[in-house]
């Protein structure tokens, strides 16, 4: 007895249309073709960022002398006038970032409910950071100076006889670092309280307990990552200021910070390896900070969890 030959299925609708091009084959290797959406990213990075950094890194150990490849870095270590820019460019970004963060923690906690004017309250606290530091130091100039309103209206009710100087020296800069980098943090701590659960404070005060204690033991544990994460991003920015320390500071004394020291290496004295060597440092410095802030990060948060996960 013959066997009817065999039929073969029709392709299912899904099948048919099945490409059977490079999608397919990607997909058959288990890899996910959303990926290439980051390569031009990754172009980007490697354009703008990374090729850069690795120039400027050996450009740092070929110094103008030829004397080695390490003579920048003992040019600038042994030299007390470039070394000190370290010191006095950390006295301005660790206190300008504390300060802000600090100050962000309870008005972006009071931001959270609703209240009349809330939507005012915030440009007023956003709009600084549009105005950029070169118009943030002209504002200063004109407020803070001797002839400004803050001294006049001080002289005015008989407070001070002679002008205050609060402008070209420590204090200039600081004013223009906190105006520029608090909405930046504000932004960031309200983003951070925005996604801890409202409902876990609720619970508390049903339980009888009061603002400051919900605060203490509920919200700033959960907010505690989101802090270190911001003083280290305001950190970063305010350590590479530049404009303020020339416009409102004094750039050849206190406030000469080490970005001016490689600005004049390289556009003063056309020394692009030392300007390099001083970039490095500063790079170095500001991921020592930023890696200190992540590993108490790291240790507060294994110790609320118990060392678990």
């Amino acid at each position: 007895m013959a066997t009817p030959p065999e039929t073969t299925a029709p392709p299912e609708r899904g099948e048919r249309q099945r490409d059977p091009g490079w999608k397919h084959r990607l997909a058959e290797h288990g890899i996910d073709r959303q990926l290439l959406l980051l390569v031009p990213a990754v172009v980007f990075i490697v354009a703008l960022f990374v090729y850069p950094f690795l120039y400027g890194f050996g450009l740092s150990f070929q110094p103008m002398s030829g004397d080695g490849p390490f003579a920048d870095y003992v040019r600038f270590f042994s030299d007390p006038y470039q070394r000190d820019t370290i010191w006095k460019t950390l006295v301005l970004a660790i206190p300008a970032a504390l300060l802000n963060v600090v100050a962000s923690v309870p008005i972006a906690y009071r931001m959270r409910g609703r209240f009349r004017g809330k939507r005012l309250l915030l440009i007023v606290l956003v709009v600084p950071i549009t105005l950029g530091t070169v118009l943030t130091a002209e504002g200063l100039l004109n407020f803070l100076g001797p002839a400004g309103w803050f001294n006049r209206a001080l002289q005015a009710v008989g407070l001070i006889d002679e002008p205050l100087r609060l402008i070209n020296n420590y204090w200039g800069v600081f004013f223009s670092l906190i105006i520029t980098g608090f909405p930046f943090a504000f932004l960031l701590i309200s983003s951070y309280l925005s996604g801890i659960d409202p409902t876990l404070e609720r619970a508390a005060a049903t339980l009888g307990a009061g603002w400051w204690d919900r605060f203490r033991h509920i919200t700033l544990p959960l907010l505690a990552p989101g802090l270190a994460t911001t003083f280290c991003l305001t950190f970063v920015l305010a350590f590479s200021v530049f404009p303020s320390a020339i416009l409102v500071g004094n750039p050849s004394g206190e406030t000469r910070v080490i970005s001016i020291a490689a600005y004049q290496a390289a556009y003063e004295q056309y020394d692009y390896p030392f300007a390099s060597t001083i970039a490095m440092v500063m790079g170095a410095v500001e991921l020592i900070v930023v890696a200190v802030v992540l590993l108490w990060r790291s240790r507060l948060y294994t110790g609320s969890t118990g060392g678990k996960g």
